[in-house]
């Protein structure tokens, strides 16, 4: 064949696909045309069983469920584990496969004794991310785990250890740096499109309202759940329905509410966008009380982060449908971020890409611009390292980064202080760091601390 005719049909083809991307997504095609030109091959499908890497999911609720169902397209699930014996049912059945069950554990540490797994997915509560990957790491396990990282600042030292003294790949689950959506907004951001970066303005749903708060009454743990230790390092309390798996993340005891929850996403864009590890300065404005008895996260606030450059970043929850009022927001998305310029802004979410200027968007970036890490597909980014031994695009370090901004916030609604923070030696400064110090760690129950999985 005449290899100009191959070539002229592969670039049609390429056009072709970069239309329909660019007419699906309403992204700009110069962005798509670049995306596909410059990326590598995707991790491919593997058939062969003696290819696939066998995998464990500890943690077996809708969140870890999900994760190893997407990641099925590149591993098998030989082995899972939870401390509730239903979640344990619904999992074996959920990932048998050609007959053959996943082995079932109530204890991951025993899990990890299996010689033969390679990685594991943590789709545990917050309150045990660390252990857990703590634990994995040093079993040589690589892990995909859920966002946020930790629960403490504190315990994010401890995990990065792990990782990279046993040279583990980790992947955070913060999926939007595998959204082309933003990573166009960042790299846009970056480059000066729209002048001198002010300031970043983010909106988090707000928590659950004041007549859906509480108090709660105590009950009869569930047959089959293993309460003490789902409580794991958190301080022993009766059972409570309203505390334990979908409700979790409105106890600071095992999370931080929206602000760590729907925070470790754009919040991680955010510091993308600004390309500084943590900001200086924090303050903040609780704008509801928790009910005695109820949930103890603060479900209303704003906060204000300020950066070493200037640069401010604002969190807030609303309740709104559209935070903009309808002028900005147009498409009328719950959350989201805005990144304010001295030329313009630009707005993105999960289902839009907006900008006071629409040559803001359409307007090619020049030769020679910074480009940010390369990932469409998070799962796959995450597979692909784990050949390579390459750092994914949400390595621990930023996982702990990402995850350390929101308890920032978390900190200082918690005090009602304003807060002096220094990035380098990851502790507080200057008036109320005495008090705002004792939150960079928390006491963790025994035998649920560092020695469990030692």
């Amino acid at each position: 064949m005449d290899p100009s005719k191959t070539f002229h049909i592969s670039r049609r083809n390429f056009l072709r696909k970069c239309s329909a991307t660019a007419a699906a997504t309403g992204l700009p095609l110069w962005f798509v045309e670049r995306q596909l030109a410059s990326a590598e091959e995707p991790a491919a499908k593997i058939t062969s069983p003696n290819e696939r890497p066998r995998m464990a999911l500890v943690g077996c609720g809708g969140q870890g469920s999900g994760d190893a169902r997407d990641a099925m397209r590149f591993a098998d699930i030989v082995a899972v584990c939870d401390v509730d014996q239903s979640h344990i049912e619904k999992a074996v059945g959920r990932f048998t496969k050609d007959g053959k069950k996943p082995e079932a554990f109530s204890d991951f540490r025993k899990l990890l004794e299996r010689k033969d797994i390679d990685c594991i997915v943590n789709g545990t509560p917050d309150h045990w991310h660390s252990l857990v990957n703590i634990a994995a790491a040093r079993a040589k396990k690589d892990i995909y785990s859920e966002k946020p990282l930790t629960l403490t600042i504190a315990e994010g030292a401890h995990v990065v250890k792990a990782v990279r003294d046993n040279k583990v790949v980790l992947q955070t689950g913060t999926q939007q740096r595998s959204s082309q959506r933003f990573r166009m907004a960042c790299e846009l951001v970056r480059n000066g499109r729209i002048g001198k970066l002010k300031e970043v303005n983010v909106w988090l749903p707000a928590g659950y309202w004041p007549e859906k708060v509480g108090p709660f009454a105590s009950a009869p743990v569930p047959a089959g759940l293993d309460w003490d230790f789902w409580q794991g390092q958190a301080p022993g309390v009766d059972y409570v329905p309203e505390r334990c798996h979908t409700w979790f993340r409105y106890w600071y005891e095992y999370s931080g509410g929206t602000m760590t929850d729907w925070g470790a996403h754009h919040m991680d864009i955010g510091y993308w966008a600004i390309g500084l590890p943590a900001p200086t300065k924090i303050e903040s404005k609780a704008l509801a009380t928790p009910i005695k008895g109820g949930f103890t996260t603060i479900s209303d606030y704003e906060v204000k982060f300020t950066y070493p450059n200037g640069i401010v970043f604002n969190v807030r929850s609303t309740r709104d449908d559209n935070p903009f009022g309808g002028t900005v927001n147009k498409d009328g998305q719950r959350n989201g971020i805005r990144f304010e310029g001295s030329d313009g802004w630009i707005w993105v979410s999960r289902e839009a890409l907006n900008a006071s200027d629409r040559e803001l968007l359409s307007k090619p970036l020049p030769d020679g611009a910074e480009h940010l890490y390369f990932s469409n597909d998070h799962k796959g980014n995450f597979f692909d390292c784990m050949k390579s031994r390459k750092d994914p695009i949400c390595a621990v370090e930023i996982g702990h980064r990402s995850a350390s901004v929101c308890h920032l916030g978390a900190i200082s609604l918690r005090t009602g202080k304003s807060l002096q923070w220094d990035p380098e030696k990851e502790i507080f400064t200057g008036d109320n760091a005495a008090e705002a110090n004792t939150y960079i760690a928390r006491e963790m129950r025994k035998p649920y601390d560092y020695s469990f999985v030692s």
